[in-house]
């Protein structure tokens, strides 16, 4: 490169920093305005830099004024241009920004978001983004919402449930005190009965608190599925009995699971609890157990008669018990619960990082626990 050559370089490039420089500070001015303004800003940086470097070098070049008439037109109508162009460029990244907004805005009034498919990719990108957003956002207020009833639900319904055992508690102390009482012995065993259903229920209510705060801890142990489905079987044995339902199983030889003993027999237990007192006289539950690759599959079979498909997926939402009244229908022999056992099955399946699930079978229902092997 010769001397000349170096001059011009240097020259051009002093003269374009400094319509650079002046362009940094314009645009610092008016960050806040439109967007259009600071496109068509690096367009005018851009042509004037070029100027710029023509006016600068024009001597060093040995240019005529005609010459550097003649070029100093052509920049200025090319800038003309550029800048003409930076506005239809800019007004299109507008109009989608705008869009945008206008989403954001029918968002935060309606929780409701279209994604737009105008404007540069970006935007398009963000857009999409925001739908995405949108709608976990509407799947967390669902289900906020169903949460809230079922406290409505579990609040309501235990209230029910706590109500009758005491006004019966109180009504046999009062004829207990006034001697009122024909068969004191036969009071005491149902003043009995009835406190040990309330400690059972306030039993339930505490373990689902601690499902639902997070606190609930398992002691895992290599656990032989076959004695926990015995014990369950033996202690609902004469419970089934009464309801003449019969009961039965079979689970296969050798199915170990990793499991906490006690969690994984109160699942158990409230599984076959539920099926016996869903199943009518002469029904059969059945309990199996099998190992599949390495999940261990128990199944608890009832003769409920099925559930309408719109309730399948509340089956485990707390104090759902399969009907929408506020005091459903008394069992004479199970009663009526407080719609926790399903709930509690399944906040301790998770917490066992298994899953838990219902579908309808002839001539009822089957419920089915995988768990890890």
């Amino acid at each position: 490169m010769t001397r000349d050559q170096v001059d011009i370089v240097l020259i051009a490039a002093g003269w374009t920093a400094a319509v650079g420089a002046a362009g940094l500070v314009v645009s610092r001015v008016i960050a806040a305005r439109s967007l259009r303004w600071l496109v068509a800003l690096v367009a005018l940086v851009a042509v004037g830099g070029v100027i710029a470097g023509v006016i600068g070098t024009a001597d060093a070049m040995f240019l005529s004024s005609h010459d550097r008439g003649v070029v100093l037109l052509v920049c200025l109508v090319a800038g003309l241009v550029a800048v003409f162009f930076s506005f239809v460029v800019s007004s299109s990244v507008v109009r989608g920004s705008d869009a945008l907004r206008e989403n954001a805005r029918r968002f935060g009034e309606t929780g409701e978001y279209a994604a737009s498919t105008t404007g540069p990719a970006e935007l398009q990108a963000l857009s999409a983004e925001l739908a995405r957003t949108a709608e976990k956002l509407r799947d967390s207020r669902e289900r906020e919402e169903m949460l809230e009833t079922s406290r409505r639900e579990l609040v309501a319904w235990v209230s029910h449930d706590l109500r009758s055992p005491l006004a019966g508690l109180r009504a046999m102390t009062e004829a207990l005190e006034d001697g009122m009482a024909e068969d004191p012995t036969r009071y005491h065993r149902q003043m009995r009965s009835e406190v040990d259903r309330m400690v059972r229920m306030v039993d339930d209510l505490f373990e689902l608190s601690r499902i639902h705060a997070g606190v609930l801890q398992v002691s895992l142990q290599n656990v032989d599925l076959g004695d926990i489905v015995s014990e369950a079987i033996a202690g609902a044995d004469p419970v089934a009995r009464a309801a003449g339902v019969r009961l039965g199983g079979m689970v296969e030889p050798g199915a170990m699971v990793n499991a906490d003993p006690a969690g994984l027999s109160r699942v158990v237990a409230n599984l076959v609890t539920n099926a016996i007192r869903h199943t009518p006289t002469d029904g059969v539950v059945s309990i199996t157990g099998r190992v599949v690759e390495n999940t261990v599959e128990l199944a608890v079979t009832d003769a409920c008669g099925g559930i309408p498909d719109e309730d399948l997926h509340r089956v485990f939402d707390v104090a759902w018990r399969g009907t929408s009244a506020r005091t459903p229908e008394v069992d004479q022999q199970h009663g009526t619960g407080a719609g926790l056992g399903l709930a509690i099955v399944k906040g301790i399946v998770e917490a066992h990082h298994g899953m838990v699930q219902v579908v309808n079978e002839s001539p009822g229902c089957r419920f089915l626990v995988r768990l890890p092997a």
